[in-house]
């Protein structure tokens, strides 16, 4: 049988990020963009529109389709597993947006129902692909840093009451899960444990200290990792301006700090080096806006589900690795409230 030219994506909510899934379906030569479905008819109409896609505000309904191959999930996050078992169920593939989900037992069934149905399960987190942070995880394979000793985040930006205004799930419990930590920090979090590896324990402090949500806008924590090493995020969307978000890498023998606009600092005993130069190719450098993101890491998670279902391997981000960081966020919301030192699962 000859190899699959072109994959057929649907697109489940129609809010601000579907337009960027859309762009990379667009935009890949392997993709084409079938069908968007909303609750609301007319954002489907909209953005199925400007694609020459068709418009359902019944999803269910889109998935009985026979031609469609992939579903990006773009749902309120609180809403990721009912659409993704779904799709798992009428054979789709998954390629979910951030988080994967906001509680245990729905990411589990999500990577359950995708394992069962033999589909891929795929997740974005566009972070990972900074040209600083492959050049930084080189550096510590080589063991440049020494023994590590710190890896630090800091993901503090600006979100004006206006923003959680402007979508009724937005800074709830029920379908957000979260605040900055979840919404906004999950990318930088998932990046941390990428470069330093998997978490222990956390000690947190969270609060909603300038936003009227249900949810944290403001969050300090104190990480032990696995390997020894501790760490400390700083996470908000209470900030004004907005940050450039930074991680910091600290050894006993180097030092490696970079934001979305490259690296700060490329320092390592008995020899010096100048700041490897890199470029913002993912367009992340914005802090005050969430519309700014650009296209280019969704297109590389786009090819990647696709060469994942020709090459029948798991997705860069599948399930498994997906999960992590927002099983970290829950433990930081269970430390917080309880005022407890909180092991991670299988710690």
């Amino acid at each position: 049988m000859p190899a699959k030219e072109r994959f057929r994506f649907a697109i489940v909510g129609a809010g601000v990020i579907a337009k960027v899934h859309a762009e990379a379906i667009r935009q890949h030569p392997g993709a084409e963009l079938a069908a968007v479905s909303d609750r609301t008819l007319a954002k489907a109409q909209r953005l199925a529109g400007e694609y020459g896609a068709d418009a359902y505000d019944d999803y269910r309904e889109m998935l009985k389709r026979p031609d469609i191959d992939v579903v990006c999930v773009c749902t309120p996050s609180g809403k990721h597993a009912e659409v993704a078992v779904a799709a798992a169920e009428a054979g789709k593939h998954v390629l979910c947006e951030k988080p994967l989900e906001i509680r245990p037992d729905r990411m589990s069934e999500m990577i359950e129902a995708c394992r069962k149905y033999g589909v891929k399960l795929g997740c974005v987190f566009q972070r990972r692909l900074m040209p600083a942070v492959e050049i930084t995880r080189r550096a510590l394979r080589e063991g440049r840093l020494g023994r590590l000793v710190m890896a630090n985040a800091y993901l503090k930006y600006y979100r004006s009451q206006e923003y959680y205004d402007s979508g009724g799930w937005r800074g709830t419990r029920e379908l957000d899960g979260g605040g900055c930590l979840m919404n906004q920090g999950v990318h930088g979090i998932d990046l941390i444990m990428h470069l330093a590896g998997e978490v222990e324990s956390v000690f947190a402090y969270t609060g909603t200290l300038a936003r009227n949500i249900e949810v944290e806008d403001t969050a300090v924590i104190a990480l032990k990792f696995k390997n020894g090493a501790y760490g400390v995020i700083q996470g908000a969307t209470s900030v004004y301006p907005g940050q450039e978000t930074r991680f910091e890498l600290h050894g006993d023998r180097g030092t490696i700090e970079f934001g979305d606009t490259g690296f700060k600092k490329w320092t390592f005993m008995g020899v010096e080096e100048p700041l490897p130069e890199v470029e913002d190719t993912l367009g992340l450098a914005s802090t005050t806006s969430s519309q700014q993101l650009a296209v280019n890491g969704h297109l590389f998670y786009v090819g990647d589900i696709i060469d994942a279902i020709r090459h029948d391997r798991e997705p860069l981000v599948n399930g498994e690795e997906a999960r992590k960081p927002v099983d970290l966020v829950l433990a930081i919301y269970e430390s917080a409230r309880t005022g407890r030192e909180v092991r991670l699962p299988d710690a």
